[in-house]
């Protein structure tokens, strides 16, 4: 199967702390998403997001700073599972989110790449950005 990397980049008006909190935490998730979210928090513990159609475990968490998990849709091909990176790091406007999704499926790389615009970045900013403790 051919698969692609998406690599983007976001800033957030708030801290790491609070970015990483509304990735990780099950009810901020949800949230943001507007789908059922459980997240388990420990190294190797199963998430689900979009009411089930995500689905995936945690390889890495580092709090505040990064989190690196296996990732896959649904409908992707059976036992198919990409990896994601999210790398958080603290700048003078707030965060920086770094972010690279590798091992896309081709056929779904186009509705991925502007799946988390859509559906993470601009939402998670908003929610970010009027809750309370944002700075500026």
């Amino acid at each position: 199967m051919e698969t692609k990397t998406i690599r983007q980049r976001v800033t957030f008006k708030a801290s790491p702390h609070a970015v990483y909190e509304a990735l990780m935490d099950s009810r901020q998730h949800a949230k943001f998403t507007g789908g059922k979210a459980h997240i388990s928090r420990k190294m190797g513990g199963k998430f689900t997001a979009f009411d089930g159609w995500l689905e995936g475990v945690n390889l890495e968490l580092v709090p505040d700073s990064k989190i690196v998990q296996s990732w896959r849709g649904t409908d992707w091909p059976e036992g198919h599972y990409s990896k994601v990176t999210f790398s958080l790091k603290e700048v003078p406007t707030g965060t920086r989110l770094t972010f690279t999704h590798t091992g896309v499926p081709e056929q779904f790389y186009a509705d991925i790449k502007q799946g988390w615009h859509d559906y993470y970045w601009k939402p998670l900013k908003k929610l970010l950005e009027t809750a309370k403790g944002a700075p500026g």
